[in-house]
């Protein structure tokens, strides 16, 4: 079982990815990749915030 230092590596390591995946989508004018990686931003951040990670110099997308 992970623990919580391990949970918040991994699931800012995902934030991260999705961030770049909304990047390249929105540059490719793909709006319906972009909205369904808007939902996994979405939760992900809400996990985040919930763990107590500052997400301030980590949020580059700030939807």
């Amino acid at each position: 079982m992970p623990n919580s230092a391990e949970i918040v590596e991994r699931t800012v390591h995902d934030f991260q990815k999705v961030q770049a995946h909304m990047k390249n989508a929105r540059k490719e004018n793909a709006t319906e990749t972009y909205e369904g990686l808007k939902r996994d931003y979405q939760s992900l951040k809400a996990v985040l915030t919930s763990l107590g990670v500052n997400l301030t110099d980590i949020d580059e997308i700030k939807e």
